[in-house]
């Protein structure tokens, strides 16, 4: 297990997290790899996902290994360098997320079945199933939902 840092991320880290995230999405998906480009994803973060979420990351030694980027009830984006898989951080992030609100929801892929098995080992419920048609990707996908245990 890695002793990560975990904080805010701010503008100034979006080249890299959109770096994480792309390197993270094309070894999960391979047959996706390509969908966007550097300057597409990077675009995507800076302009779309930043401005309307919060964005934690986790580092190691300085590094950004993974990052999370999540608002009321939702949790857009998930993602943790293949290196770093399996280390923690992904934990450390979504707890970050779990800390800040009562419920959230979150879609991954169907055929992601490393991420469904991380989601649903750490509280989530698979509530959904679509054929995709509601994504870019045309990819079949699961929505799944986490709510706080009652105190």
């Amino acid at each position: 297990m890695m002793t990560a840092t975990i904080r805010k991320l701010v503008l100034e880290d979006m080249p890299v997290a959109a770096r994480v995230h792309r390197l993270s999405f094309d070894q999960a998906l391979p047959t996706l790899a390509g969908l966007h480009t550097p300057d597409e994803d990077l675009a995507f973060f800076r302009n779309q996902v930043f401005p309307a979420c919060e964005m934690f990351g986790g580092f190691e030694d300085g590094v950004l290994m993974g990052m999370i980027a999540f608002r009321a009830d939702w949790i857009d984006h998930l993602y943790v360098l293949p290196s770093a898989q399996g280390s923690g951080i992904g934990t450390a992030l979504l707890d970050v997320a779990k800390g800040a609100f009562p419920t959230l929801n979150l879609w991954t892929f169907q055929r992601n079945a490393p991420a469904r098995r991380f989601y649903e080992q750490r509280g989530f419920v698979l509530v959904d199933l679509t054929d995709g048609s509601h994504n870019e990707e045309n990819e079949p996908d699961a929505l799944y939902r986490w709510q706080r245990a009652a105190s």
